[in-house]
């Protein structure tokens, strides 16, 4: 059974209620109780979500040495933290980027990932279906 950390970052908790245009109209914690049961056998899911950037930092630190991989959706430190890239550099876990939304479609300043170059993947414009396909990408051996 595989260890997966999901991890959200700033404005994130209000999933559901928040710009229900791009983010849609279902909190966090409704589609992770889905998730967990769809993954009940094939791995050990757990979520946390900050709002603080060096909080996100130390659940990286922790996480990173003690899981199989994280599924991370940094919000919009994605675009400005560098110190969460080196978080991510620091531990041997891998790390998928997520985005719920197409960054890319989106303003231009939403278009740079600091992150990205550290992570083993980014998985973006799917909805919270993202976070499934981050859970699989982790699930799934490389060949």
């Amino acid at each position: 059974m595989r260890k997966i950390l999901i991890l959200n970052g700033p404005n994130l908790n209000l999933l559901g209620k928040r710009e229900p245009s791009v983010y849609g109209d279902r909190s966090f914690e409704d589609f992770f109780h889905e998730l967990k049961e769809a993954y009940r056998d094939r791995a050990e899911l757990e979520y946390f979500q900050s709002n603080v950037e060096g909080v996100l930092i130390d659940k990286i630190h922790e996480a990173g040495f003690a899981s199989d991989g994280i599924v991370f959706n940094a919000g919009a430190y994605t675009h400005t933290s560098i110190a969460l890239a080196d978080a991510i550099r620091a531990v041997p876990a891998p790390v998928v980027e997520v985005h719920i939304s197409n960054v890319h479609a989106r303003e231009e300043y939403r278009r740079h990932s600091f992150l990205a170059p550290a992570c083993k993947g980014c998985i973006a414009g799917f909805g919270l279906d993202s976070y499934r396909l981050a859970v699989e990408a982790l699930l799934t051996p490389n060949p």
